[in-house]
Formats: structure tokens, sequence, C-alpha cells
């Protein structure tokens, strides 16, 4: 999961598929029921194994690693008896993007004066300029608009610093060095998240942000009303690709509309210094929950809905899979009538009542409501401040009109993007109890005429 908005701001088309697979037949109908399918621990533990353990090496967006990940998952659709996405002949999907990196530090002037220091947390374009606006307070509502924002407060955390400019026109902002700032900066792998963007299409400018160390801000920051500028000399681009596999369950009636389960197989991978990202919770777990729940809908008799199953890349990278998807879907997103993205689920929060989990935005539609009422072990997000409806691959299908929410076990757990984030430390348990609790209100949900709607003022804008 993207623990930092501007991340969201970081896809899209499909490109041809990296290899084919014959396509499987439709499945055979059994006398299975949801009552009666059980959902195995040791089958969420194999395979979060295999996709966090150390052969996969974190399965960095865009990589090699990512791309065995999805061939897995692509390989139990099929052996589930899925098929192929409507119009496609390969369970993987293939997207290019460009990605750029940086060789050297960013060049940051006041006045024409160089400063010293400058970390580049995120970088929206080549170069931001403008006259520089400085904020001392912590009140993050307060901050005002400006092309250049210095924000000093140690109280306020980055993520709110960016939340709070959204909008107003800043192309960049300065923070000084904290332990927040520390703390941020290990998060996103000790280097730059910079502005990809599909091949496709050119980019489109976004926030900078860069940090400096607390003597160079006290000094740049003296300079408010003088005009400021950063610029990437280092900035080199690379194309890539990232990789989805996406399985299709048939529905008896085509006019009755397709749901989309889904997670993403993209983590950090291997840092700079060579320490792997195992990600097993972001989003091992997901991706596990997804597949078993292919397993069991897959068995019994055929559903009035289609169901679509995707495991999407470089949701760390900045959503391209989904966004690839929401752009070309296999099916029209009218006919999508729920997405259900599932993200570290691999820990009970604290805040939560026992054994549930939380769903993003749930108070956005009747989807969250009509699920917990037929079982499903969802509750209210507790932490409406960290936006996370907007920080997932739900969010490229809500922007398009599509009611789409993500479920989470323990979304702000300590292990969340760090070397901890092992299969040692997850509760294969409550997992498998959360699965088990998202297969009765699955079949409702394709199986009945129910289509849920967004409640007013929860549709986002496009």
């Amino acid at each position: 999961m993207k623990r930092i908005f501007a991340a969201a701001l970081l896809c899209t088309a499909l490109a041809t598929p990296a290899f084919a697979q014959t396509a499987a037949p439709a499945p055979v109908a059994t006398a299975a029921t949801a009552t009666d399918w059980t959902v195995k621990p040791e089958w969420i533990s194999a395979h979060v194994r295999f996709l966090a353990g150390p052969e996969l090496q974190g399965r960095g967006s865009a990589t090699r690693d990512e791309a065995i990940a999805a061939a897995y998952v692509a390989a139990r659709f099929q052996g589930y008896g899925l098929q192929p996405a409507p119009g496609a002949d390969s369970y993987i999907q293939k997207v290019k993007v460009i990605r750029p990196r940086l060789d050297s530090d960013p060049v940051v002037t006041v006045a024409g004066k160089a400063v010293k220091g400058a970390t580049l947390i995120l970088g929206g374009a080549d170069r931001a300029a403008g006259t520089a606006v400085v904020y001392a307070g912590d009140d993050a509502a307060a901050i005002p608009a400006g092309e250049v924002l210095f924000v000093s407060s140690a109280k306020l955390s980055p993520s709110a610093a960016m939340r709070a400019v959204r909008g107003k026109g800043t192309k960049l902002l300065v923070l000084r060095a904290s332990d927040a700032t520390a703390k941020l900066w290990d998060q996103i792998g000790k280097r730059p998240r910079l502005t990809s963007y599909l091949a496709s299409q050119p980019p489109q400018p976004g926030l900078s942000v860069i940090v400096l160390p607390a003597a160079a801000f006290d000094k740049a920051a003296k300079g408010a009303g003088k005009s400021v500028e950063m610029t990437l000399p280092g900035l080199v681009r690379e194309e890539v690709e990232t990789t989805n596999a996406i399985g299709y369950l048939p529905g008896t009636d085509p006019k009755a509309g397709v749901i989309l389960l889904a997670a993403h197989v993209d983590h950090l991978g291997v840092q700079p210094d060579g320490t792997v990202m195992y990600g097993a919770n972001d989003d091992a777990s997901g991706v596990a929950a997804v597949l078993e729940l292919a397993h069991a809908l897959s068995n019994g008799k055929r559903h009035k809905r289609g169901i679509l199953f995707a495991a999407f890349g470089a949701e760390e990278m900045g959503g391209f899979g989904s966004r690839a998807f929401a752009a070309a879907p296999p099916v029209p997103l009218t006919d999508i009538v729920a997405n259900i993205a599932i993200e570290m689920i691999g820990a009970q929060d604290p805040k939560l009542p026992a054994g549930t989990m939380m769903m993003t935005g749930y108070e956005r539609s009747t989807l969250g409501p009509a699920l917990a009422e037929r079982g499903a072990l969802v509750a209210k997000d507790p932490y409406p401040e960290q936006n996370f409806f907007e920080r997932s691959d739900n969010y490229a299908l809500a922007r398009r009109g599509v009611v789409a929410h993500t479920i989470s076990g323990w979304a702000v757990t300590p292990t969340y993007h760090s070397p901890q984030d092992t299969i040692a430390n997850l509760d294969i348990p409550f997992m498998t109890r959360a699965v088990q609790s998202l297969i009765g209100p699955a079949r409702w949900l394709a199986d009945t005429d129910f289509r849920p709607d967004w409640t007013p003022g929860g549709k986002p804008s496009e």
C-alpha cells in the first residue's frame, strides 16, 4: 500500500502479452457450496511463502521478480479453471512504463544562490520554480497557497503537508529535516519517488518535494518572497514493463454485470543497500486472498455474474497495473458492478473489533454494509485522516465511476514498508478466517441483482 498521498500522483495501455497461455475451458459445476467450502491455512501460507520468499527478492515493481510472481498467479488461475479475460488470449498483460531515475543530487537555488544538502523525496517534474512562501504553523489546513512552500513544523507529518497542498498549485514543497522526514525516506526505500508515466502518454507535471538539513532550511527560509528553483540535471528515463495477471470466471447472464476482485502483486524489491523488502503483508497477503477466493468461487454452480480476478503490477510505483486496466478494461467499466481490492490483511488492527478488517471509504457507498450484513468481517476505516481510500488500486476504478474499495487488516502495522514484513510476522489464522468470511458475501454478490451505489458525495471526481 502506498503510505504517502503523493505516491498516488505518480499510469496506461495494455501491451502485447509477454507469453501466451492456452485458454482454460469453462469451469465444471460441482456440488460445492459456500457453506461447505473451507479455506485451509496451509493454502494461504503456501502462496505467501512463494510470493514473499527469498527467491523473488521482494517483487520490485516492473522487475523480472514481479513478472515471475504474476506468472505464478496466472498459473493458479488456470489451474482453478478460470479463463483469460474477455478478448485476451493470455492470463498475462504487460504495461509499458517510462520510469525515471536520478543519477545525481537535485540542484536548488534561492535568489540564484545554491543551497546544499537537498534530498529529493518526490520528483513531479524536471524543474520546479516560483516565489517562496514560508509557513511555520502546525495546522495543515492553514497552509497557504504558493508555487514554492517552505514548511518547517515538526508536528506536521510530511504526508499531511503533501495532502494539504493538493489543489493549491504548489510546484515545490520544501520540508525541514526531522525524524518524520527520515522515517519517510526509509519507507520509500531511500531513493526518490520520481513520476513515472505510460510510454503512450506524455508526462503531466506534478508536485516535487525536497528535504533540507535544518541549518540549510533555516537559511533558505529567510528568502520568503524570493525566487526558488529546483532542477534535476541527473534525471535519466528508461522504459520498463510491469505485469498484470488476470483470470475470468464467466457468468450465466451476460447482462448481469461483472465483479472485480483484485490485489497488487509487487512490493519494494531490493533496496540500494541490498536490503530485501519481502512484502509478505504488502501485498502477498492480498494476492493469497484473491487466489483463494478464485479457488472457492470457481467451484460449485456457475454464478449469474461474471467474476474477474486480478493481480495488478506496479502499485508501489504509482498504480500502473490498475490504471492500465481502468483505461483499457476487458469489459466496459459500466458492466463492473463492484471492485474489491484486498491489501495487507496479514494482521489484526487493534483499533478494530476482534477478527474484523477495515474497508476504505466504507461510508462512500452501499457495498460495505451489504457485505457486512451477509457475514463479511469488514468495518469502517478507523484512519480517515490517512485517506487510504485514495491510496490503493481501487482508486483507479473509483475515479472512473466504479464502486471500488480496499479491504485491509492493520493498515498502519509497524512492519509496513520494512524488512520485517515477512511471513514470520503474519497472522495466518486471522487471514484464513478473513478470507473465509468473504466467500459467502462474494457468492451472494455474484448471484444477486443487487448493485451497490455511491452514497451522496461519496463518488470521487475523475
